[in-house]
């Protein structure tokens, strides 16, 4: 019975790394689904099991990989109530990350802010899977250090500012680690945050 399990958490994993290919590669309504079931091994009824329609893949990938970089962010980042710190570690990591996971990094370029992932499953990345950004903005702003805006656009321009600037990274891979870069790109991060 477990080994059962395992293959089919295996194939609906296949599928979804998959898709994540084609998608990046093809881009979401030149990719079939037949072209994903192809490429993951498995029959497109197999396929239909785990994700009814192409939408539902595309919404599970940007939910599990938003799931994985929090994850990551949450690993590595001990906060220590100084915002503009947390932020800093906050930040560098989350470049740190796209860095090293460059097919993932480009599927978010490419669909973070695409009308292919539906606005509840957007709202449900930003506000649950990141709830611990949404935390410290609430503290900067209770703290006067954040702007007092309202907390769904601060939300929102924390992640434009951050498909910015690895959209840079991405296209001047020779900067991704370089201090100074690094250093700017959080600085115009946190001008565009703090309180004036």
């Amino acid at each position: 019975m477990v080994s059962t399990q395992g293959r089919i958490t295996d194939k609906k994993q296949a599928i979804l790394d998959s898709a994540l290919s084609l998608f990046v590669e093809k881009g979401f309504n030149a990719t079939s689904t037949a072209s994903i079931a192809k490429a993951a091994g498995v029959a497109t009824g197999t396929l239909f099991h785990h994700f009814p329609t192409k939408n539902d893949i595309m919404n599970q990938l940007f939910l599990s990989i938003k799931q994985e970089f929090a994850s990551n962010m949450v690993g590595k980042v001990v906060l220590s109530g100084n915002i503009e710190k947390d932020a800093n570690n906050l930040w560098q990591t989350a470049i740190d990350w796209a860095i090293a996971q460059p097919l993932k990094q480009l599927f978010f370029l490419q669909y973070s802010m695409s009308a292919d992932i539906n606005v509840a499953v957007r709202k449900q990345a930003m506000n649950s899977i990141l709830g611990f950004v949404v935390e410290l903005i609430e503290q900067g702003k209770q703290q006067g250090i954040i702007g007092d805006f309202p907390s769904e656009l601060l939300l929102e321009n924390c992640h434009g500012q951050y498909l910015a600037a690895i959209r840079y990274f991405t296209d001047n891979p020779q900067l991704g680690n370089d201090p100074k870069h690094r250093s700017a790109s959080f600085k115009l991060f946190w001008h565009a945050m703090k309180a004036q």
